[in-house]
């Protein structure tokens, strides 16, 4: 781990040197830049239109040309999901409509659809994008080529054009979704409950087909399931039926992970690690958030999973409107009772989707400038805010001796994505 913190610091660093020419702060994990936000349509307009500053594109623009002229395309399509890639997006939307003015622009993705939902549907990028997409867009894309779209089909994913050995890894990693969206999709602070995302599973049979088939082709060193969480019936599929190479992914505490004989089975089938959202330590504080988790299951669970061999990668969550200082409290004595069951920890801070029910019931503030913020704040009804909270993790929880050697673990700016790769199966 010594050796893997130099050298991602040295990497990091370097990045970060070189986007002080172009006056952005350039991370492996993010990218800002201090006259323009993600969350203001201006600003990515702005972008846009400035293109030319950002660090990307003189590399990003050669092989675009390359592409444009190879292919002839009547359409370039860009995928946003994550705030951290929306400026470099629009930059890359701003070349192609200054270069190529004749080819139409598609945008969509997880953080499109989510804008799309803020503002009723509407293109908040008129002028630049020619078709904002919400939801899956295979079909809108075969309609915009004038093919019928038919019924809802999961096509095999090709990375060919990917290098797969080229990446900041230890070993390929082959990233699959055998799902969209979330089985269970009651959660009171959930985007996908308050955006109405709807489960579609890919067929247990097409998973397998799909991963006997990419695991031969990229001889992967680990499998990475993107599922929100991979459903009790994708981990008996997995059990029965294993992929040929390691992998992890993100499930929920059910009772079945209480079980020993069906985790040394998902071990036996190659899973490493799952990512687990707890949230919290306290049954109040579950119960409210409509987890549908008993703090006494959980407790089974990871017991059986580190009995079975199995990583445990535990996503917390702090500041939410059913929690005080209290119940916080609870979830600190219940993480240190297991803190020899738990091997990397994720503590984030309660962010109020604005679209939830939760909002309507709470007296809620602007939480971002912007007119594409997700989020809002909000007065938190047993007086437990943010700066509470952060100060809570930072002095007490972090500083925890049973509970700081967990935190400093964590593969810095790469977290869950080379935590298994730290585990004993390598």
């Amino acid at each position: 781990m010594d050796r893997y913190r130099r050298c991602v610091n040295d990497v990091n660093r370097l990045l970060a040197w070189r986007g002080l020419e172009y006056g952005v702060s350039l991370t492996l994990a993010d990218y800002q830049d201090r006259r323009l936000s993600p969350l203001r349509s201006e600003d990515l307009l702005r972008a846009a239109r400035e293109y030319r500053s950002n660090p990307f594109m003189p590399g990003l623009a050669r092989r675009i040309e390359a592409l444009v002229e190879e292919n002839a395309p009547d359409a370039v399509g860009l995928s946003l999901n994550y705030l951290s890639q929306a400026l470099g997006a629009f930059a890359l939307l701003g070349f192609v409509r200054y270069r190529f003015p004749g080819i139409a622009t598609v945008l969509g993705g997880g953080l499109v659809t989510s804008w799309l939902r803020r503002t009723g549907g509407r293109n908040p990028f008129a002028g630049l994008v020619d078709h904002c997409v919400s939801g899956p867009g295979e079909g809108f894309l075969l309609g915009l080529a004038g093919v019928e779209a038919g019924g809802v089909r999961f096509a095999r994913p090709d990375y060919g054009g990917f290098p797969s050995g080229d990446y900041l890894s230890p070993g390929p990693v082959l990233p699959y979704s055998a799902s969209s969206g979330c089985p269970w999709r009651r959660c009171t602070f959930c985007p996908e409950r308050a955006e109405g995302q709807i489960f579609r599973p890919v067929p247990e049979a097409q998973v397998q087909s799909d991963l006997g088939a990419l695991v031969a082709d990229v001889r992967p060193a680990l499998i990475h399931v993107l599922d929100s969480t991979m459903s009790p019936r994708l981990l008996e599929h997995l059990a029965l039926r294993p992929p040929g190479a390691p992998w992890y992914g993100f499930t929920r505490l059910s009772p079945r992970l209480g079980d020993g004989d069906f985790c040394r089975a998902l071990r036996a089938s190659g899973c490493v690690m799952l990512k687990l959202g707890l949230e919290s330590g306290d049954q109040g504080v579950l119960d409210a958030l409509e987890k549908g988790i008993r703090v006494d299951e959980a407790s089974r669970a990871l017991r059986a999973l580190k009995e079975a061999g199995i990583g445990t990668y535990v996503y917390l969550l702090f500041g939410t409107p059913a929690e005080d200082a209290d119940a916080a409290e609870r979830t600190l004595a219940f993480t240190v009772r297991h803190s020899g069951l738990i091997d990397y920890l994720n503590l984030a801070v309660f962010n109020l989707p604005a679209g939830s029910v939760e909002a309507g019931r709470l007296k809620i503030r602007p939480f971002y400038e912007g007119d594409l913020s997700l989020y809002a704040d909000f007065e938190h009804p047993s007086g437990w805010g943010r700066r509470a909270v952060r100060d809570f993790l930072d002095r007490r929880f972090r500083r925890h001796p049973s509970i700081a050697p967990i935190v400093r673990r964590l593969p810095p700016f790469f977290t869950s994505n080379h935590a298994p790769f730290f585990l004993d199966f390598c």
